[in-house]
């Protein structure tokens, strides 16, 4: 196979992972999704002879370094707006960053909010893209060893977390509630 066919091939089979994987993390800016994707598939237009033979982690990983480069222009248009005194609260629409309280599973997504961008990263390939340690290595330019070590010390501060918010989780009606006579 050539490599523009390599690269058609891995285009049609990886495209829709690639799109679901930038989706999920520009949660709410749906108009970039593309934009970033686009960019994905053109780097791997450009290194189509670099393809691994399986090259989704590799797809992963093109796809991290263009969307740090998006966040990073988001942050700039954003502060250029703000300077400019046209930013959402002076039209009297506010983002909200934070997940809804009552929405199912809420606290799992807060609890992973406070964890640094790479220990969301490391958790985000296993369970969300479903990638083997080896395929997370690839996607996080690391040895296997060190994705490794750092996939278990994300789930440790995941859990430390998870801890730190159960106790406002237990407090309520419901939890506090004695069995027997009053």
């Amino acid at each position: 196979m050539s490599n523009d066919e390599i690269f058609a091939a891995a285009y049609r089979e990886h495209y829709w992972a690639v799109s679901r994987y930038v989706a999920r993390r520009l949660d709410g800016r749906a108009g970039e999704v593309e934009e970033v994707v686009a960019e994905v598939f053109t780097v791997a237009w450009r290194r189509r002879a670099d393809l691994p033979e399986s090259p989704l982690p590799w797809l992963y990983g093109v796809a991290r370094n263009c969307l740090a480069n998006a966040v990073r222009g988001h942050g700039r248009r954003r502060r250029l707006v703000h300077r400019l005194g046209n930013d959402e609260t002076a039209h009297g629409r506010q983002i909200v960053d934070s997940p809804d309280a009552e929405a199912p599973g809420a606290w799992v997504h807060e609890a992973l909010a406070r964890l640094s961008e790479a220990d969301q990263e490391v958790l985000r390939l296993t369970a969300w893209e479903e990638l083997g340690i080896d395929e997370v290595a690839v996607a996080l330019g690391c040895g296997s060893r060190a994705a490794s070590m750092r996939l278990h010390r994300a789930r440790r501060r995941l859990r430390a977390e998870i801890d730190r918010l159960r106790p406002a989780l237990t407090t309520g009606p419901t939890a506090t509630k004695e069995h027997g006579h009053g």
